[in-house]
């Protein structure tokens, strides 16, 4: 996330405003509020964008065709693909130049997988759960291969490629390692959580997968749970006679926000906070090649 709204910032500071961002640049309203007050301009078509301009892929990705579509309106692009939507990206094209047909974990109409279906010159077959497994439309002895949408829970989707790996006797895929690192600590944290409150709340956007996930997994683990945008969103009557409330945030929700609800929750009465040890986070990517080059 901070590297994606880095490369708009850094796109503003170069050019000025505006700074086109090619739909939500992360699954946040204050994070995109924000850009959006200092002169970005979020867009869901290169169509709506001024021939010439500056403008940031979001972290998701994009198609081939967009990318074509930005070459001819010589655009001046940042491309803010996270690296690691950008390595499943680069073994779904592997699989597909190996002759494999390729099948796609994750949700329909999320930006990340109409990308990834869209840089890969065959077929993608996506499939949602155990029963998309069943209805494909193959032989069971095809040449087959998966890769994952990076937000998903990794419970559905182990289970997924376990049925995918029961059903296609010639098949390869990466197992869960393409889930996003942040997403995997978040979803273990919330499991270990889960076992010591009595409600859980999880603060994200309602359009952000990894948010939902973790609420998922919350309720999975019988704990009642909730996901807010904000302190603004939060009714204390959920959390009213609560002994200990869990606190978790997906991985675009900036800390202020935690930090928020916190103070939200204190309308309650007096309140201990203690954080619970988990994995630390200090993997940094570089900027990408455009924005060094054009920032110089």
């Amino acid at each position: 996330m901070v590297r994606a709204i880095d490369i708009v910032e850094g796109a503003l500071e170069k050019y000025g405003a505006p700074v086109y961002v090619h739909h939500e640049i992360v699954h946040n309203g204050h994070v995109v509020d924000g850009l959006k007050a200092r002169g970005a301009r979020f867009v869901e078509s290169l169509a709506e964008v001024p021939r010439g301009a500056a403008t940031v892929f979001s972290a998701h990705g994009v198609s081939r065709a967009v990318e074509r579509q930005a070459k001819r309106r010589n655009l001046a692009v940042f491309d803010a693909t996270c690296p690691l939507v950008a390595k499943v990206h680069a073994h779904a094209t592997s699989y597909v130049e190996d002759g494999r047909t390729l099948i796609l974990i994750g949700h329909a109409g999320h930006p990340e997988v109409e990308a990834r279906i869209g840089r890969v010159a065959a077929p993608v077959h996506l499939v949602q759960n155990l029963e998309d497994v069943a209805a494909l439309v193959l032989a069971d002895s095809t040449p087959v291969a998966y890769v994952t949408q990076t937000t998903l829970s990794v419970d559905d989707t182990k289970s997924i490629i376990a049925a995918l790996t029961r059903r296609f006797s010639n098949i390869v895929g990466p197992d869960t390692r393409d889930i996003c690192y942040a997403t995997q600590n978040r979803q273990a944290a919330v499991r270990a959580l889960s076992r010591l409150v009595d409600v859980v709340l999880v603060i994200g956007a309602k359009n952000s997968s990894n948010s939902n996930r973790l609420r998922e997994i919350a309720a999975q683990a019988g704990v009642p749970s909730y996901l807010i945008a904000d302190k603004a969103e939060l009714d204390l009557g959920l959390v009213r006679g609560a002994n200990t409330i869990g606190l978790t945030a997906g991985a675009s929700a900036p800390e202020v926000l935690v930090e928020g609800v916190i103070e939200a929750l204190r309308g309650l009465g007096p309140l201990d906070v203690a954080l619970l040890p988990g994995v630390q986070e200090n993997v940094e990517f570089r900027l990408p090649f455009e924005f060094l080059a054009t920032s110089a």
